[in-house]
């Protein structure tokens, strides 16, 4: 209990990124160089070699564990980043910004199936009275998912669009997906 009391202090402050998916795009032209930038600054980015040294010293710091899943998403480093969030899941398996941000980071990996299956691992593991806090997110996922299923299952998607949409009903891609859906 004290390491999520831990997490959601810090995500509340602001000492955690938890990035938003829906605000980032990557072109393939750039993910190339990304990649090769990644590797270069993860060997020279004293942040990540101080994490990993913390993390070294004591695996089950979730707090550490989650500022090196921060710093290799702000590295573009997808595999570590992802590799990392896992690593908090299991750990904290009820922690649903853990999911979010593997959905962020398969999506940043061009992993559509995983980045679903973890929005709505996300979507599952939000709690109750953690609702309106994550509003913005549910909107994302419900969204994301809806996107995914509007061709293989029309039903399920017009449900999860109405989620999106109850959550943020100013989201204009949810809001043309729905109308999309309906006509």
């Amino acid at each position: 209990m004290n390491i999520r009391t831990l997490l959601l202090g810090l995500m509340l402050t602001g000492s955690l990124n938890f990035v938003s998916a829906q605000s980032t795009k990557t072109d393939s032209a750039g993910t190339t160089n990304t990649t090769a930038t990644t590797t270069a600054t993860q060997s020279a980015n004293p942040a990540i070699d101080a994490l990993k040294k913390q993390i070294e010293a004591n695996p089950k710091d979730a707090e550490a564990l989650s500022k090196l899943a921060g710093a290799y998403q702000e590295a573009s480093d997808w595999t570590n980043a992802i590799d990392t969030w896992k690593k908090i899941s299991v750990l904290l398996p009820d922690w649903a910004p853990s999911y979010y941000s593997q959905a962020y980071v398969y999506q940043n990996m061009k992993d559509d199936a995983n980045a679903k299956l973890a929005y709505e691992k996300y979507i599952a593991t939000v709690k109750p009275e953690e609702v309106e806090q994550n509003k913005k997110n549910l909107a994302y996922a419900y969204f994301y998912v809806a996107f995914s299923e509007q061709q293989s299952n029309p039903a399920k998607a017009k449900e999860h669009i109405a989620k999106s949409l109850q959550y943020d009903p100013t989201n204009q891609d949810a809001i043309k997906l729905s109308q999309a859906l309906n006509s």
